[in-house]
């Protein structure tokens, strides 16, 4: 890895929804403030209690949460969204 950030991370789950970059929502695919983590960046990502690893991931859409160090996790089910729910995280940029 090149760099770490703390980030905050929060889970979205959408069937059928298309990104801002143009790819369809899907595992690995998260939504990042591209002025903090510009399209196409690929991290690793890690919860801070270590509960949770998120692994590889590509920053392909934004929010309008999304503002800063906070990047939305994506799932593939509300399920898996409620028990992420919100979590600091550790972002590894691969790039």
């Amino acid at each position: 890895y090149s760099r770490v950030m703390a980030a905050e991370a929060t889970a979205y789950s959408c069937e059928g929804y298309q990104g801002t970059t143009g790819t369809p929502a899907r595992y690995g695919a998260i939504a990042v403030d591209p002025t903090v983590i510009p399209y196409g960046t690929r991290m690793y990502i890690v919860t801070d209690d270590g509960e949770f690893i998120y692994g590889v991931a590509t920053a392909e859409d934004c929010g309008g949460a999304v503002v800063g160090n906070i990047i939305d996790l994506y799932f593939d089910t509300f399920a898996e969204c409620y028990a992420f729910g919100r979590r600091a995280c550790t972002v590894y940029f691969l790039d």
